[in-house]
């Protein structure tokens, strides 16, 4: 159902784009528009990884236990070993990020680390897994670049005072302000409804990559109430990553409203205990099992 209504708000999406472009400057102004902001996007598609694990000072891991927990369940997930990373960040969150599964990373907070006990950090490692495994970058760099292309389109309609009909007259320069404004909030709002369906999909798989659904919905619990008391100075910087997180990392969160890139935790979580109700689940249980330290989290270093 969540890959449904992915498909059903990128073609609608792109029926905007499509109409809004014809309006305002026929096939070729749609065409210029399109090919500009997918140079813009697919130049970040490839190098948005590292543009943003540098802004967050991310620093690579190569070993100990949870490398070790990335490895398994990547290997469960049938997934290549991804580059981890972590953050020197008191709030709980964590991001996926890369092209692709063989060109992916996960990085996780320190306070993500210290929060989690061993099946909530595996939970949120799954979920994060899945992002790559259902290609959501894939699918976020689809729909940027059709919103960017919206939102030049509303730029040149403003330009063009509302644009030009079929026989190369003006239109009327009001319409140019309309398309201006309501062009970039309507694909703002696709985008962002796109981000949340994607978000559904990940707690889902990521589920069935832990085999412990009730573990996910736990360490979402703990995540909004951390990130809710925790500020994330970085992120608040820089809000266009905000969606990158399995929870929202920016201060003023909400319920699931138009404008939210990530649903809400409390719905979030209803989903993930409704489907440990409905199904019977093989567990993950890793290959080394670490020595737990005086505060009784075994991840805490």
């Amino acid at each position: 159902m969540n890959y449904t209504k992915t498909f059903m708000l990128i073609a609608a999406m792109t029926a905007l784009f499509a109409g809004i472009g014809y309006l305002v400057g026929g096939q070729g102004g749609m065409m210029i528009a399109f090919a500009i902001a997918a140079v813009m996007n697919i130049g970040s598609y490839w190098f948005s990884d590292s543009i943003v694990l540098k802004m967050y000072k991310a620093q690579p891991v190569t070993g100990g236990e949870l490398y070790q927990l990335v490895g398994d369940l990547a290997a469960r997930a049938q997934l290549p070993m991804p580059k981890l990373y972590v953050i020197d960040n008191p709030q709980p969150n964590a991001f996926a990020t890369g092209r692709n599964p063989d060109h992916a990373a996960v990085a996780v907070n320190s306070g993500l680390i210290e929060m989690m006990n061993r099946d909530e950090l595996g939970g949120v490692i799954a979920h994060e897994l899945a992002h790559i495994k259902n290609r959501d970058t894939l699918t976020m760099t689809i729909t940027a670049t059709l919103a960017g292309a919206i939102g030049m389109i509303g730029n040149m309609a403003m330009l063009m005072g509302g644009g030009r009909d079929e026989n190369g007259h003006s239109r009327n320069p009001l319409l140019g302000i309309v398309i201006m404004i309501a062009a970039p909030i309507v694909a703002s709002i696709v985008q962002m409804a796109i981000s949340r369906t994607r978000e559904y999909s990940a707690d889902r798989t990521g589920a069935e990559i832990c085999g412990n659904p009730q573990a996910l919905a736990s360490a979402l619990a703990k995540l909004e109430s951390g990130a809710s008391h925790i500020g994330n100075e970085t992120a608040e910087n820089n809000p266009a990553t905000a969606h990158m997180f399995i929870i929202n990392p920016l201060s003023g969160r909400g319920m699931d409203n138009l404008f939210s890139t990530h649903p809400n935790t409390a719905n979030r979580i209803a989903a993930l205990q409704e489907l440990a109700q409905r199904g019977r689940w093989t567990r993950f249980h890793p290959t080394a099992t670490p020595e737990v330290t005086d505060d009784g989290n075994p991840w805490t270093r």
